[in-house]
């Protein structure tokens, strides 16, 4: 990451014609923020375990978490044919949106809150160059969306889309005239477009399990919560989450005191919805929702209007956007 990361310094956004430059490290004190892959850090993440000489399972399937409320759970799955058994002192569910740890906790005693986007991102995927050198969220009358990049010769691009749209009913021509036709004159003009190497739609939600520990199991990133990705919080806020975690599982271990165990949920909590809360304002603050009532799309405008004529605002979107909330 320190060797390939692309450092930013601030960001765009344009509404129409019409450009603010986020410049985050006047904003937040010479503040700065990285854009390096998920999936690189994945690799990195592979690469550290196999140092350690950690046995890693992958294509399993009938994953079962057993004796939860007892102090010997222990996790049972089958690599082809064979079932094996892991037992611990806790399981750790970072398996995801869809994994089995939530679903063993029973709904009974599961709270969840949910907010379901009446829209999605279509995405594409190409070797172009960058339309900038930094990000740039585009609010326009057409839909939202984003120029990003993986590297200095591959780039990421989004626009909004309904929610049941088919990727596969867009050709890379269709996705690019539409593109820049949400962008200001002077980025469409420079925008390089290619063959697509992957393009799909994602859909957008907010999301929060409460129940973050249930007897000896705690849930962390995608299987605790889902932010909307115009934030860019989902891989951040379950970094915290195993930050959170790691303190409390240290506290139990070096006292074997329960404490620490009882603080966790609450102090992740805390975090992960001030993180909700911006994220889910971003995304209102972006996109054009459908049926909005006419007084809720001069308050949209307004809010755009604001934050285009007030430091603090701006201020307030740096600290939280690129900088992220402290580790509390």
């Amino acid at each position: 990451m320190d060797r390939e990361g692309l450092i930013h310094s601030g960001f765009t956004i344009t509404t129409g014609d019409d450009l603010l430059r986020i410049d985050v490290e006047e904003l937040t004190g010479g503040k700065s923020v990285m854009i390096y892959g998920q999936t690189e850090i994945t690799a990195d993440l592979y690469n550290a375990r196999d140092k350690m000489g950690a046995q890693i399972s992958h294509k399993v399937k009938e994953v079962m978490l057993h004796g939860l409320e007892t102090k010997m759970p222990f996790v049972t799955f089958k690599t082809g044919d064979k079932e094996q058994t892991v037992e611990c002192d806790f399981v750790v569910g970072c398996d995801g949106f869809h994994g089995s740890s939530r679903q063993a906790i029973p709904k009974a005693v599961r709270v969840e809150y949910e907010r379901v986007y009446p829209f999605g991102w279509l995405g594409v995927l190409s070797d172009t160059t960058p339309a900038a050198g930094e990000l740039i969220y585009a609010s326009h009358d057409r839909g939202f969306a984003l120029c990003s990049m993986r590297s200095p010769t591959r780039s990421r691009y989004y626009i909004q889309c309904n929610a049941t749209t088919d990727a596969a009913q867009w050709s890379d021509v269709k996705f690019w005239d539409e593109l820049a036709a949400r962008l200001p004159p002077q980025i469409s003009a420079i925008l390089q477009t290619g063959k697509s190497i992957e393009k799909s739609v994602a859909p957008l939600r907010s999301y929060v399990c409460e129940t973050m520990r249930y007897g000896r199991l705690f849930l962390a990133g995608d299987a605790a919560h889902i932010v909307p990705p115009t934030g860019a919080k989902g891989l951040n806020l379950a970094a915290s989450d195993i930050w959170f975690l790691h303190r409390a599982l240290h506290g139990y271990y070096r006292t074997r005191n329960e404490t620490s165990l009882s603080e966790h949920a609450e102090k992740a909590l805390r975090r992960i919805w001030k993180t909700e809360r911006f994220s889910w304002w971003m995304t209102s603050l972006l996109h054009r929702f459908p049926n909005l009532p006419a007084f809720e799309k001069r308050m949209h405008n307004a809010e755009l209007d604001a934050l285009f004529d007030s430091k603090a605002l701006q201020t307030v979107l740096a600290e939280n956007y690129y900088v992220g909330l402290p580790y509390e």
